[in-house]
């Protein structure tokens, strides 16, 4: 005869909702304007290259020049 474990049932947490990449890439470059403002030197620099790539990319992918 087999021994049966009974676990208890998984509650699923709450989760955020679900948003497109457009609007993800949107919000991370304004958080990234917003962090530019508060850096300086060598980390501004990175946040601005970061900011720059995400701009291309979005406008790549909704057809902007």
């Amino acid at each position: 005869m087999s021994n049966v474990i009974h676990f208890r049932k998984r509650v699923p947490e709450p989760t955020e909702p679900e948003i497109d990449i457009f609007t993800a890439v949107d919000a991370a470059i304004r958080d990234l304007r917003d962090v530019a403002r508060q850096c300086d030197g060598d980390v501004r620099g990175q946040v601005d290259e970061c900011r720059r790539m995400l701009e291309h990319a979005f406008r790549a992918a909704v057809g902007e020049s």
